[in-house]
């Protein structure tokens, strides 16, 4: 043990459990809470139990939220015609602050890895599916991330949604804006030649 203290010992090891969060970075975090006003730390620790106890899913989108349905499931000001398909809560958030999108979502809560045994079953993919029985829908857009799981759920997706003759689509891929043609790698070339607008 590092510490004579078994309280930071044990506070560095929850903290490095979190993603992300290394050893070196736990033992940080930890001493900075260790220097804070007791009422700070409670605070914190109040607001995660209240987040764990408050915050569930949304029966419809399988967003993340306090009331279900959500207040993007349940707004009269979205296009309830398209749903967006993103692999985690985040994404939806990196979507909400472009403000171009208003259409409904679909949290899939993670991508397909069959080497770390991540199956269809463990994804919301019969949720999205279930969707789609109303006949309001019209487009889904597959907004997966630009890596191989991504790549290999949205073939999945595509593949069960075609037959139901819903619009599929994804987002654009390419070279992103500011950077050098040089430097980006054959792969993105390759999207971005495919994915390519007439102007």
């Amino acid at each position: 043990m590092l510490y004579t203290s078994e309280a930071i010992e044990s506070a560095i090891e929850s903290l490095s459990s979190l993603p992300t969060i290394g050893r070196k970075t736990a033992q940080r975090l930890a001493l900075h809470l260790l220097r804070q006003p007791k009422e700070d730390v409670q605070k914190l620790a109040h607001a995660l139990l209240d987040m764990k106890e408050k915050v569930r899913y949304c029966s419809q989108c399988c967003n993340l939220t306090e009331s279900d349905p959500c207040n993007i499931c349940t707004s009269n000001k979205r296009n309830r015609t398209i749903i967006c398909a993103v692999e985690e809560p985040s994404d939806l958030f990196a979507i909400e602050r472009t403000n171009e999108y208003q259409g409904l979502y679909h949290v899939l809560h993670g991508a397909l890895n069959p080497l770390e045994g991540i199956g269809p079953n463990d994804l919301k993919i019969k949720e999205l599916l279930q969707r789609l029985s109303s006949g309001e829908v019209q487009e889904i857009i597959l907004a997966t991330n630009p890596n191989v799981e991504g790549e290999v759920t949205t073939q999945y997706l595509i593949k069960l949604l075609k037959p139901l003759h819903v619009k599929v689509s994804r987002l654009a891929r390419g070279i992103p804006m500011g950077s050098d043609l040089e430097f980006a790698d054959e792969a993105t070339v390759s999207r971005a030649l495919q994915g390519r607008v007439e102007v």
